[in-house]
């Protein structure tokens, strides 16, 4: 059994516990793909765009922070849901999900990797729909459009 979480909002103490659990988790997920040689990159794109633009929530166990969503209010954008490998099934996504709804309730989109059926499947679990095709704009990869509406 997980020791048990909180969440809360996101401070700039907590901008090098994110970085690394970006990378950790993003590694895990593809392991084909150098994620330590993107942390450079993810960290300008985290300082200039998302912290400035978004609404991070964290979800911390004990003094470590174990996951994080970032959702820009006004414009329902759901840009990372990020949890450490070692708790995924524990929750801790749909409590950060459930925070997103709660700070953006009229609707949520987001893109996801067509091949990322783990993540695909997890928003369809929790009310997300196709709603169409696109390109990372990043990577250039197929992604998913997804959405949730109340």
């Amino acid at each position: 059994m997980s020791a048990p979480f909180t969440l809360r909002p996101y401070s700039a103490a907590d901008e090098a516990a994110a970085i690394e659990l970006w990378r950790e988790s993003w590694q895990k997920a593809y392991p084909r793909i150098d994620f330590a040689a993107r942390v450079n990159w993810w960290r300008k794109r985290w300082r200039e765009d998302l912290v400035p633009q978004t609404k991070i929530v964290v979800a911390q166990a004990g003094d470590d922070l174990i996951g994080y969503v970032t959702v820009d209010p006004r414009t329902g954008y759901l840009d990372q849901i990020v949890v450490a490998p070692d708790r995924w099934g524990h929750g801790i996504a749909e409590a950060l999900l459930a925070e997103a709804k709660r700070l953006s309730p009229r609707a949520l989109d987001l893109l996801v990797n067509k091949d990322n059926a783990r993540a695909i499947r997890f928003y369809e679990k929790h009310g997300f729909r196709y709603t169409g095709e696109g390109a990372n704009p990043v990577s250039g990869l197929p992604v998913n459009k997804m959405g949730w509406r109340p």
